[in-house]
């Protein structure tokens, strides 16, 4: 019993820069911004609890999740990949595809998922279940969520800081980085 709750910190800091990389909440500032203006505001704590949620019930029943709707990780990241592709085309072209009927929701879809807590979020969690003692991913998860949290609260801030251009310039690069890995997604789970 004592063994499960031994807190490894090289195991911790490795999780958290694993998923500090994947759920990548910088890259997301322009996103977030957009979401905002389309929303009229972004609720931090509900899209920061839902996603750890969600991180947290994947990491503990994902693979048995996936397995009763008979969905395996590969279909699960290609549909994610759709959906990180239409975004990252929003942020490149700058159309409006994703169409939001309640602007409140945004702060669970599309910003909890798939953009924080996404199907790269949800197949790393499996992936470092096999390498790593699930407290440490638990420590983490609530890492990430707390600068998740630092972030979604500070956008108004920040996208002063970074001023108009600033934000193009980053929506576009990043619109780019997340239309890549809509791609290596796709790609990675259907073998081509």
């Amino acid at each position: 019993m004592t063994e499960y709750f031994d807190f490894d910190h090289k195991q911790i800091l490795s999780v958290t820069m694993i998923l500090f990389a994947i759920i990548d909440i910088i890259g997301a500032i322009p996103v977030v911004i957009e979401l905002r203006k389309k929303a009229g505001h972004i609720q931090s704590e509900k899209a920061t609890i839902v996603s750890m949620i969600l991180m947290t019930l994947f990491l503990f029943l994902g693979t048995e999740l996936l397995n009763i709707i008979g969905l395996d990780v590969a279909s699960f990241a290609i549909a994610g990949s759709f959906v990180i592709f239409f975004i990252a085309m929003e942020m490149i072209l700058g159309i409006n595809l994703f169409k939001e009927d309640v602007p409140e929701s945004v702060s669970i879809v599309p910003l909890a998922f798939p953009l924080i807590a996404g199907a790269g979020t949800m197949t790393t969690l499996l992936s470092l279940k096999s390498e790593y003692d699930t407290q440490n991913i638990l420590v983490g998860i609530v890492l990430n969520m707390v600068f998740v949290y630092f972030v979604l609260k500070k956008v108004i801030w920040l996208e002063r800081l970074l001023g108009k251009s600033g934000l193009n310039v980053l929506r576009k690069a990043f619109g780019i980085i997340l239309l890549a890995i809509a791609i290596k997604l796709f790609k990675n789970n259907t073998g081509l």
